[in-house]
């Protein structure tokens, strides 16, 4: 049973729809009686954790709470490993000082309730079928879409998930750069061996990769990062509001500006036969010179180099990179690194003659 203090439900959007799926997530199948000993257990810690009114020391909770046990060392343990299930579970469970004055040094924990809490949104039931559908469709690495609606309430998750038709990977970032961007909340990580301080505005996914599109401020300019090239853990820093995101997001940046790579400005020359297509995928305003032969030089600003060298292969033998130099020696070594692969390759299918 739990204890006298804590027989309400734990609090959700909808009650008992929340308080039941959780309850069901919880205990992972079949009620062994080991299961549900730990399933009241978290429930109670939820409950004590959301209704503190300061920090519970760990010591604290594991007086408080049953279903711990007395001894000290299988206590920590027990204690991690259900700090960890909720925090899976996207419960938010922060850790802070006690008291710095009567007791500095001493941590303690509990749920900010304007994070646990979502707010209805008021979704009809096709709109909460149609999020339904997507968060099933797309399966993203280390997460489920599903357990995300649970707050929205309804009865869509028991008829199952909906088979999936994509499959994203997932990364340790994405969580709280999702976050950042949702609350419009400065972040902080390290990256290319340089601290950065970046306005978050968009996530976008293409050619397996993540990347984040936002204002560098020590760059003083809108940068891309790729998440999987972070360094660091990302810290959201800043307070929420505290900046506007762009209007022109609404369109995603082609491939050779999806990266973290150090910006540059290549100049590529490309025949008259070929140049109207460069100017119109480039944009108008990249034309640098136009020649009497028809052909175009445009500026073309890189921050994923990879990407604009498939750009340029595209043109096959129609297009040249001009400058800068080292971007042009990077393609030559490049070209000649992919003929001598299919050299080799041809080399090692050729039928030898028999001796």
């Amino acid at each position: 049973m739990l204890a006298e203090e804590q027989q309400e439900p734990v609090p959700g959007a909808h009650q008992p729809e929340g308080y039941r799926r959780l309850r069901s997530r919880l205990a992972g199948g079949p009620r062994s009686i080991g299961a549900v000993h730990r399933l009241e257990r978290l429930i109670n810690l939820v409950a004590a954790l959301l209704h503190a009114e300061r920090p519970l020391t760990a010591e604290e909770l594991r007086n408080r709470l049953p279903g711990y046990a007395e001894d000290h060392g299988a206590f920590r343990r027990a204690f991690e490993r259900d700090k960890e299930a909720l925090r899976d579970l996207g419960i938010p469970v922060v850790v802070e000082p006690v008291d710095e004055v009567t007791q500095p040094g001493v941590v303690g924990y509990r749920i900010p309730k304007e994070a646990y809490y979502l707010d209805d949104p008021g979704l009809a039931p096709d709109e909460l079928a149609a999020l339904h559908l997507a968060a099933s469709a797309v399966r993203l690495e280390g997460a489920s879409g599903v357990e995300a609606l649970w707050k929205l309430g309804g009865e869509l998750a028991e008829q199952g998930p909906a088979p999936a038709v994509a499959a994203l990977p997932g990364t340790a970032h994405l969580a709280p750069v999702f976050a950042a961007i949702s609350a419009r909340r400065r972040i902080e990580f390290t990256y290319r061996g340089r601290p950065r301080r970046v306005d978050p505005w968009r996530l976008s996914f293409r050619n397996g990769h993540w990347y984040l599109a936002g204002y560098d401020h020590d760059a003083a300019e809108e940068r891309m990062f790729r998440l999987d090239r972070v360094e660091s853990d990302v810290d959201v820093t800043g307070e929420g509001g505290a900046f506007e995101r762009p209007p022109h997001l609404g369109a995603q940046p082609p491939p050779w500006q999806m990266g973290g790579d150090e910006a540059l400005t290549a100049r590529l020359l490309v025949d008259a036969g070929q140049a109207a297509w460069a100017t119109g995928h480039v944009g108008p305003e990249a034309v640098e010179e136009r020649r009497p032969d028809g052909s175009v030089v445009l500026a073309v600003r890189v921050t994923n180099r990879e990407g604009f060298r498939s750009f340029v292969l595209g043109f096959l033998d129609h297009a040249e990179v001009l400058d800068p130099p080292e971007l042009r020696a990077e393609m030559v070594d490049w070209l000649e690194g992919l003929v001598s692969t299919e050299g080799a390759s041809v080399a090692r299918a050729a039928p030898r003659a028999d001796k």
